[in-house]
């Protein structure tokens, strides 16, 4: 990844470049997040299927992680602690380095952002079952579950399978929350870097902008 120390002058900051893929993937899954954080409801139809499309979505990032532009792949911006303490160090001392890519602490922003909404995702899924059949199966289990429990049998499996569905439950909501703070911290990030550099960071990932 190219680096250029420079002060902070706009003939010596390079245009960004993030190609239509990574806004694509972007925004839709801040609609996603937004959509099942304010507008679903918990365990409904239309919260498990958003959560699939953010499944899909997230796929897709990182299918494009290894096969996209340049500035979109994982090479352009690997998560180091050594390259984002160092980067740090040159925000104290005011110091301006240019990067083709997200600078190393927005690299570590993104891979953790990325891993959280994979374990909300996975705990979702784990919940919910996998698209079709699958989710039809286990609502019969519960159902099936459920009758034994009435009739006095198999008990002890019935609390098994909640106790396993209310970890589950914990698992996905510690993740959300976790979520929730990551993109906080993100969108401060942003804030903080956009007047620090001079640069419309969020102009830069709308559609027809460099």
């Amino acid at each position: 990844m190219t680096e250029i120390a420079s002060a902070p002058t706009p003939a010596h900051r390079p245009a960004r470049r993030w190609d239509p893929v990574v806004k694509l993937t972007h925004w839709s899954v801040v609609i996603a997040v937004i959509a099942n954080a304010l507008f679903t409801e918990e365990g409904s139809g239309t919260h498990v299927w958003i959560g699939y499309a953010l499944a899909a979505i997230l796929v897709l990032r990182l299918l494009w992680g290894l096969i996209g532009p340049a500035e979109a792949r994982f090479t352009a911006f690997p998560p180091s602690i050594g390259r984002a303490l160092a980067h740090l160090r040159d925000i104290r001392s005011g110091r301006h380095v240019e990067h083709r890519s997200h600078n190393p602490l927005g690299a570590l922003m993104v891979y953790a952002i990325w891993s959280c909404l994979g374990a909300v995702i996975a705990s979702g899924i784990a919940m919910a079952g996998l698209p079709g059949q699958a989710r039809n199966e286990r609502s019969d289990t519960a159902v099936s579950a459920s009758t034994e429990i009435e009739r006095g049998e198999d008990a002890d499996e019935g609390d098994e399978g909640g106790e396993e569905e209310g970890a589950l439950g914990e698992i996905h909501e510690v993740a959300v929350n976790l979520l929730y703070l990551l993109i906080a911290l993100h969108v401060a990030g942003v804030v903080f870097e956009t007047r620090r550099s001079g640069r419309e960071v969020v102009l830069a990932m709308l559609p027809g902008q460099r």
